[in-house]
């Protein structure tokens, strides 16, 4: 059968070695058609070369039948006219064999196998119909761990075993036995125990029986806590800035989900390209009898960092249905004042928008807060006919960690709003703010489980720097909820409330509330609700919206979605009228982000909107 097989190879590997139409290297102006007409034939031999030399019919369960497909010699070689009729018969004729090996695989340990050859030459039909018979099902299963974790974590043990990847009564499939054991090992070595090993593993099958009895058997060797922190890689920007950050304490048990937080920590810093947090070997201990002894090991943590450049440049474009086409670019320094601080500016040309930013931030302190100064410019031209200009400048404290981020700042706002027709009303305000945000979801860029939450709270007084007294409160929450396997949940809900017995007109009009456009109420124009004012609709003082949207993913890039929003926003809570949206939509997963394409119609207005929103970074 060697023998055999090892021509049949020589065969098939020679025959990858012909290319016909290499001569299109001669190609020449001066007889371009003649050799285009034989480029045409070089192309067209190949084609009818590919027919199929025979066909192959394979009747077996689903799982099986997908493997035989891909994996039987006979399935393999169809389309191979250099094999002899000697080759061919003796595929057939061993066929059963094939079949055998690749079901035991899937627990089929005795199948009975029939091939049948019909017709003659390129119309031969190799009919292969497999009866599998009982398959093995997992009888016993025994797990055992040595060393100082069967004393000291017996919980842990006793979790893993519960997590066992092939329980009594399931299929037994290899490619199943050897993941169980792969995740039961990584499982223990997760938590404390870095080094566990798996010492011994047995499936003994029954074949009379349909039965498999498995065994596997671990060592956890010593507890890991984690000792000091080892940097490697900083050249530009000083190491502390990941000491700042770093969350682990020494002596603490070793955790792969604290190393990974710590990884994520790092990597958000403005600062690495790169992150890689891993343990160090501890000193190997001085004899055979001392490592026995050894039921705790103080292993160091190492990072490994790659730094971006000191200066970075980045652009992108976008479309939204709310303002527009857009253009952005960002420079940022990472070095100011050869102490990393960051030097961050940023600028963005919409067609109803522009935006500039300056920001310089200090790095992290002990205690991971970033401390900044800013300030930024921003302008809406013909929202629901207002324009509003605003400067804003302020300083801030904030942490971002896993989950949550918190700032404590001090703002100062100045706003021109103009509505059409009438005079510009300027307001100023000097705001103490505090917010917080939570994310809680799975991806953060295609979430399917979890919620993100934002409160804000910021306060103004009179005659401080400011034209009114008022109290400012907004919060949003987004809920995710998974459907199956593919689909999705969304709800969402979002409120703000400028408390004050002042004229809302005092208050700057960027902390007041409009509603309406792609993230707020759909089948409504951008910020078209709010206070009606001539032919303009202005910010307002309470905010309330709502939606529920379901999404059907019918491939893991492409889904459908069907909307339900409503809310308003309005200086009268007295007899407030709500705006309900409906409407169907279209989701790409893309490599960029996700885009969204959205028709709603406005129930109280009678019309259909559309809302697209893309981008593209660089």
């Amino acid at each position: 059968m060697s023998l055999v097989f090892g021509h049949m190879a020589g065969l098939i590997a020679a025959g990858r070695t012909r290319r016909p139409g290499s001569g299109g290297a001669l190609f020449t102006r001066a007889c371009s058609c003649l050799v285009t007409l034989l480029l045409a034939c070089a192309v067209w031999i190949p084609d009818a070369q590919a027919k199929d030399a025979y066909k192959v019919e394979i009747d077996a369960p689903d799982p099986l039948k997908d493997i035989l497909k891909e994996h039987l010699d006979l399935s393999r070689y169809r389309d191979r006219t250099d094999i002899s009729d000697d080759q061919f018969h003796y595929m057939v004729e061993t066929v059963g064999d094939q079949v055998r090996q690749f079901a035991s695989t899937e627990g089929w340990f005795d199948p009975e196998t029939t091939a049948t050859v019909e017709g003659e030459g390129d119309q031969r039909v190799v009919k292969i119909k497999v009866v599998p018979g009982a398959r093995t099902e997992i009888r016993r299963v025994d797990l055992s761990v040595t060393g100082p974790a069967a004393t000291q974590s017996p919980r842990q043990i006793e979790e893993m075993r519960k997590k066992w990847g092939l329980p009594v009564g399931d299929p037994f499939r290899q490619a199943d036995w050897d993941k169980a054991k792969e995740d039961a090992l990584v499982q223990l070595q997760s938590h404390t125990y870095y080094g566990a090993r798996m010492t011994a593993s047995q499936a003994r099958v029954e074949p009379e029986e349909h039965a498999a009895d498995l065994s596997a058997k671990f060592e956890s060797g010593p507890a890991y806590v984690l000792g000091p922190l080892e940097i490697e890689g900083t050249r530009r920007y000083p190491a502390r800035i990941i000491q700042n950050v770093n969350p682990l304490s020494q002596g603490e048990p070793y955790r792969v989900e604290r190393l990974l937080e710590f990884q994520r920590a790092v990597q958000n810093q403005p600062y690495f390209s790169n992150v890689q947090v891993d343990l160090l070997e501890p000193p190997a201990a001085t004899s055979a009898e001392a490592a026995a002894q050894q039921e705790t090991v103080i292993a160091p943590v190492r990072v490994r960092v790659r730094e971006y450049p000191t200066h970075r440049l980045s652009s992108g474009v976008g479309y939204t249905t709310d303002t527009g086409a857009q253009v952005e670019g960002r420079y940022s320094y990472y070095n100011l004042f050869n102490r990393a601080w960051v030097f961050d500016s940023q600028a963005r040309i919409e067609q109803k928008r522009q935006y500039a930013f300056v920001e310089t931030a200090m790095p992290p302190d002990t205690h991971t807060y970033r401390n900044s100064i800013y300030g930024s410019y921003e302008r809406t031209i013909d929202i629901e006919s207002t324009d509003l200009t605003s400067w804003r400048g302020g300083l801030k404290r904030s942490r971002s960690r896993e989950k949550y981020d918190t700032t404590v700042s001090l703002d100062f706002y100045y706003d021109n709003l103009t509505p059409y027709g009438q005079p510009s009303q300027i307001s100023k305000a000097l705001v103490p703010a505090f917010a917080w945000t939570r994310r809680d979801v799975d991806n953060p860029v295609f979430p399917r489980r979890g919620n993100v939450i934002n409160t804000q709270v910021g306060v103004a007084a009179k005659n401080v720097l400011s034209d009114a007294t008022f109290l400012r409160l907004y919060g949003r929450v987004r809920q995710y909820v998974p459907v199956g396997n593919r689909d999705l949940f969304i709800a969402r809900l979002e409120l703000g409330a400028n408390i004050t017995s002042s004229d809302p007109a005092l208050i700057p009009a960027s902390l007041r509330f409009r509603a309406g456009g792609t993230d707020s109420i759909r089948g409504y124009s951008y910020q078209s609700i709010g206070t009606p004012n001539g032919a303009s609709v202005l910010p307002a003082r309470f905010l309330g919206t709502g939606s529920v949207e379901y999404q059907y993913w019918f491939k893991p890039e492409w889904g459908a979605a069907v909307f339900w929003d409503m809310g308003t926003a309005t200086n009268n809570l007295a007899g407030v009228k709500i705006y309900h949206g409906v409407g169907v939509g279209a989701r790409w997963r893309s490599p960029v982000g996700p885009v969204q394409l959205d028709v709603g119609y406005g129930i109280q207005e009678k019309q259909f909107r559309p809302h697209i929103s893309l981008g593209v970074a660089f």
